[in-house]
This record gives C-alpha cells, structure tokens and sequence, in this order.
C-alpha cells in the first residue's frame, strides 16, 4: 500500500484532473485518500503546496513519457513528428484532459508565485526540449508553440485535428 504521502499525491492528482485545482478541497482529499487531517499537514502546509508536489510529480511523469516515447527514433524530424503523435497519445490515454500545467494556470491568481514558478520551469523545460534537438532558436520556438497550441486546441475540441496539421507544418518547416 502507498504510504500517506503518495496517496495525497495521487488523490489529488485524480482530483486535479477531473475536478480542476479550485473545486477540489482538502477534505475531500484527506476522506478519498484516506488520511488523517494531522497526516496531510504533516506532509503539506497547504493546498498550494500539495499543488507544488503535484506539478513537480506530472512534470517528471510527463518528461519521461515523453522521452520514452521519443526514444526509437533517431532522425530529427522524425523524432520532432514523434514528439507530436505523443500528444495524440496522452489525448487518448488521459481523454484529451489537455495540459496539467495550463489547467493550474487558469485557477490561480497571477500573484501566487510559488506555483506560477513551477509552472514556468514545466514550460521552460519543453521549450528547452525543442531547443537542444533543432539547434535553432526560431524554428525551435516555432515548434514549441505549434505543440502548446496543439494541446490547447485539443482539449478544447476534443479532437487531434490540429495536431495531425502542426505535423503537416512541420514537414514544411523542416527539411
């Protein structure tokens, strides 16, 4: 069995996820992962930490699925191609949910810098991702937000239409 912590964690990742950051209280986190109210302030001060804990969580999940997604292929462009047909794949696997990261974004104040930190670093380190495989600052940029849109404009209409065109663009863009 999952220690307390790891129960908080994932109760509220589901909770998150389903319900959205602002719905979702802490009691019923305590009740549904079936914890002490003292065993969930043990482990987090307040909902905006537990927020923390669950977007470094997603962000580590999520770089490795993608990474292990990506993995076969060798070819750049192939493997910038792969790196969108992921997306079609975690539409399908978690029913086009859309970005943890954007979700969270939507529900807090502007001012609340903690998470809007971790948040960035996310944002960041897929910017980055695009960056070290093309070498290329525009184009690279221009790719990371063909993805960003991609996952938007999916979640919205629940569908990977977009997404099969970004990867039309891209095979224009790159050659």
């Amino acid at each position: 069995m999952a220690s307390p912590r790891e129960r908080i964690v994932e109760t509220a990742s589901c909770l998150f996820g389903k319900q959205g950051y602002n719905s979702t209280g802490i009691n019923q986190i305590i009740s549904e992962a079936k914890v002490a109210k003292a065993s969930f302030y043990q482990h987090f001060k307040s909902k905006d930490d537990l927020c923390i804990e669950y977007l470094n969580v997603r962000h580590q999940y999520w770089f490795n699925e993608l990474n292990h997604f990506c993995l076969q292929e060798k070819d750049l462009k192939l493997k910038i191609l792969k790196s969108f047909d992921f997306l079609i794949y975690m539409n399908q696997k978690e029913s086009f949910q859309g970005c943890s990261f954007l979700n969270i974004l939507s529900e807090i104040p502007m001012d609340n810098a903690k998470i809007l930190s971790v948040i960035q670093h996310h944002k960041t380190g897929l910017r980055n991702y695009f960056s070290e495989l093309l070498k290329d600052d525009i184009l690279s940029d221009h790719i990371y937000l063909l993805f960003e849109s991609s996952i938007t404009e999916s979640q919205l209409f629940k569908s990977d239409e977009l997404i099969e065109k970004s990867k039309k663009i891209i095979n224009n863009l790159i050659p």
